[in-house]
């Protein structure tokens, strides 16, 4: 679908462009003004995404919103944009996640507002970029690029060790998206060879015949790439780290957008270029993803810093992603399409789904970081004596990341465990133990943080939450629980590109 306002480009280049004009109108001589320009501006990209879901067309099967213009022409690179059900309700939920980063910031933030803020709108920009683009080196800049801001968030604003945190950060996320170059250098190769018009077209690649040798060693390089920004075990310990000294945006975007660029890189590059690949090599997929739902589930019990078990439940959780995605293979094998259409779709509202829940988590964290300044267990106790509202607020989120009925944190859930069992009934068992861990940690967190007694005289002498904090809170908390009873408008929006993705996944490429 064409569209006569080039949307894509706006919400690439507008926070950008509001980036650059908070420094030129003061900078951080003017905090207060800078705070404005970045609310404004995330907010008219999020008003521009309004557009974006109402015309989007469901039962379209190519791409839409596409601009196409010539950048290198002697590489045959271009500057090419659109958008299918994978990438449009990501784009949605990074324009949703800024302002409310921006407003969970405005009284927290005291040292270098202006960079702050102008770090968030450049992150949010060059997201929008990694899940539009259509071309694989446009996309590449893009993957790349959006790592400097977060650098710079966690290094400048985050916690004591936060040097430590944000290079192994960087360098994780980096030395992975250096195979990723190299296998798109090889696929544009491949498709020179072959004739191929758009040699670096991300869609060229869905259709480029490879052999299995070419997709094995491709599949290794996409792996390196995308399991490190999941993360998958056993690349995840730089996660704990990074959630731990980054700021309280900074976890946000973290656990909200970022981690799911990975899955995205699945969805669009590994299961559509590499098929034969994956279904040979998915019992290694699928078995890591269910030692993170089980075994990093355990690690997640024993923890006594609040960030650093979240962190490790969006590993837990987002391994039920990953298993939503490969089990697709043995489903199809077994023709099964529509149980591979139930994983592949659960799996994606998973992802959305964990978005709202884990972000939400991170922001209630914060709550009780900027009041006490301290994210141990151990330190709270009785919190729902003296802040009610919040308490109610961070019960609701932590029954969702539990999986309970009626929340979005159950959809995506139920529907790969109900895959998983036509998959293989042993894949739904370890799966379903996330029930019971999820539960265990989340709610022993609950238990000790918010009920009982008061602990001690910093929990007496807390605020209940204001007019501002109530504002995210309760947009997440209606997201969370909108979805839960009505997930159709997610369902809906990838059920022309999952029956795309069944047919690459279905036919050999060799």
């Amino acid at each position: 679908m064409q569209f006569p306002f080039p949307l894509l480009s706006t919400l690439v280049w507008l926070p950008i462009i509001g980036a650059i004009l908070i420094f030129l109108l003061g900078g951080d001589k003017k905090p207060q003004r800078a705070k404005v320009i970045a609310l404004i501006t995330s907010i008219v990209c999020l008003l521009i995404c309004i557009p974006l879901w109402q015309h989007f067309d469901l039962q379209a099967t190519q791409y839409q919103f596409v601009e196409e213009h010539a950048w290198f022409p002697a590489l045959d690179i271009r500057y090419s944009l659109g958008v299918d059900g994978f990438a449009m309700p990501l784009i949605v939920l990074t324009c949703l996640f800024t302002p409310i980063v921006i407003v969970s910031a405005w009284l927290v933030i005291e040292q270098r507002v202006a960079h702050y803020m102008s770090a968030f709108l450049i992150m949010q920009g060059l997201m929008c970029g990694v899940f539009a683009a259509l071309d694989a080196i446009l996309f590449y800049i893009f993957w790349e690029a959006m790592l400097v801001p977060m650098f710079l968030i966690i290094g400048i604003w985050g916690g004591p060790n936060r040097i430590y945190a944000t290079i192994k950060f960087f360098l994780y996320t980096f030395l992975g998206s250096v195979f990723l170059l190299v296998a798109l250098i090889y696929l544009h190769m491949l498709a020179k060879a072959n004739g191929v018009d758009d040699t670096f077209a991300i869609t060229s690649f869905h259709h480029l015949p490879l052999s299995i040798t070419a997709q094995k060693w491709i599949l290794i390089a996409f792996l390196l790439a995308f399991a490190v920004k999941i993360p998958m075990v056993p690349v995840h310990t730089w996660l704990p780290d990074a959630h731990v000294e980054a700021p309280t945006g900074g976890s946000v975007v973290l656990a909200a957008i970022l981690l799911k660029m990975g899955a995205y890189g699945f969805l669009r590059f590994i299961l559509p270029i590499v098929p034969d690949a994956s279904r040979e090599w998915q019992f290694i997929i699928i078995g890591a993803s269910l030692v993170a739902v089980v075994y990093i589930g355990l690690v997640a019990i024993v923890q006594k810093d609040m960030k650093k078990l979240i962190a490790y439940s969006s590993i837990a959780h987002m391994g039920f992603v990953t298993l939503g995605i490969f089990i697709a293979f043995s489903l199809v094998n077994f023709n099964s399409i529509e149980a591979a259409q139930m994983g592949l779709q659960g799996a994606y509202v998973q992802m959305i789904s964990h978005g709202f829940i884990s972000g939400a988590l991170f922001l209630c964290v914060g709550v009780l970081y900027d009041r006490v300044h301290s994210r141990e267990i151990a330190d709270y106790g009785g919190v729902v004596n003296t802040m009610p509202v919040f308490a109610s607020f961070f019960v609701l989120f932590a029954l969702a990341n539990a999986g309970l009925p009626g929340t979005s944190g159950f959809v995506g859930e139920f529907l790969v465990i109900l895959s998983a069992f036509q998959a293989n009934p042993w894949y739904a068992f370890f799966a379903s133990l996330t029930l019971i861990l999820g539960a265990s940690y989340t709610l022993w967190m609950i238990k000790r943080v918010v009920f009982g007694e008061i602990a001690n005289k910093h929990v007496a002498e807390l605020k209940d939450v204001g007019a501002r904090e109530i504002s995210f809170l309760t947009a997440l908390a209606v997201l969370v629980l909108l979805f839960g009873v009505w997930p159709k408008p997610l369902v809906d929006v990838t059920q022309s590109s999952v029956a795309g993705l069944l047919e690459h996944i279905g036919k050999p490429k060799y």
